[in-house]
């Protein structure tokens, strides 16, 4: 007989990178939120709120050839540049497009899409973003299901701004008393966001990716992760695709 948990059983895990997600995944019975703050969830969030239809992820730039050869838009990014020949990569400016409105879109890149890949044995797949993060902790609140959040990474190594964004929706769930099972790893995040808030820029001045990003000129990309609650959407992978 299931027995649905109650709203004080709710845990919340971090699995700080997708290498880690097997010892961290025990039931499919709960939401897997992923996370690429720089910039892959960031950039599905920023296609929804401008009207795409559906963003489908792949873990492999020779699969986005493939959905490109059969008239896909596709898009694909790798070390933080556009592959060759894709038209986009994974910025979330690309995504603003009005002509991309109703579209299907093909998405692989470096990180984000294979935690994507990672998670799919999970019955409720989330993207959460500092620019969807109201919507997010919103969302999780409503569900009666634990939480793990998957954060992408660089290449399975650990990264700050996907930690930093897992802390501020452990922080949130916990203030609200929604969650009361916060795991070791969900309380380290959370004060990693505590520490940060305040100024996440600076605190992420000499983070690794957001280093990596300056050096190809993002600077304006990496600010405009950073900024939170602009959307309303919550992407949720459904069947191969993302959809709201």
């Amino acid at each position: 007989m299931e027995v649905s948990i109650q709203e004080n059983e709710r845990k919340i895990e971090v699995c700080f990178t997708p290498a880690l997600f097997p010892v961290y995944y025990s039931s499919n019975d709960c939401v897997v939120v992923v996370i690429d703050v720089f910039r892959a969830t960031s950039a599905i969030c920023t296609a929804f709120a401008h009207g795409v239809n559906s963003i489908i992820p792949v873990s492999s730039v020779s699969d986005a050839i493939a959905y490109k050869n059969d008239g896909y838009i596709a898009a694909a990014e790798r070390s933080g540049e556009i592959v060759e020949g894709f038209d986009m990569g994974n910025s979330p400016f690309s995504y603003m497009d009005p002509n991309l409105k109703g579209k299907d879109i093909v998405l692989t890149t470096t990180n984000g899409t294979k935690a994507i890949e990672r998670a799919k044995a999970a019955d409720t797949i989330i993207i959460g973003s500092f620019l969807n993060l109201e919507a997010v902790v919103d969302y999780l609140s409503k569900k009666n299901k634990n939480v793990l959040l998957l954060c992408a990474g660089w290449k399975n190594r650990f990264n700050l701004e996907d930690s930093l964004f897992a802390g501020a929706v452990s922080h949130y769930l916990s203030e609200n008393k929604t969650f009361t099972g916060l795991a070791d790893s969900s309380i380290a995040a959370r004060a990693l966001y505590r520490e940060a808030k305040e100024d996440m820029g600076a605190f992420l001045k000499n983070s690794s990716h957001r280093k990596r990003l300056e050096r190809l000129n993002l600077e304006k990309d990496i600010n405009f992760c950073l900024q939170k609650s602009i959307y309303t959407e919550v992407p949720e992978f459904k069947g191969n695709a993302l959809k709201i």
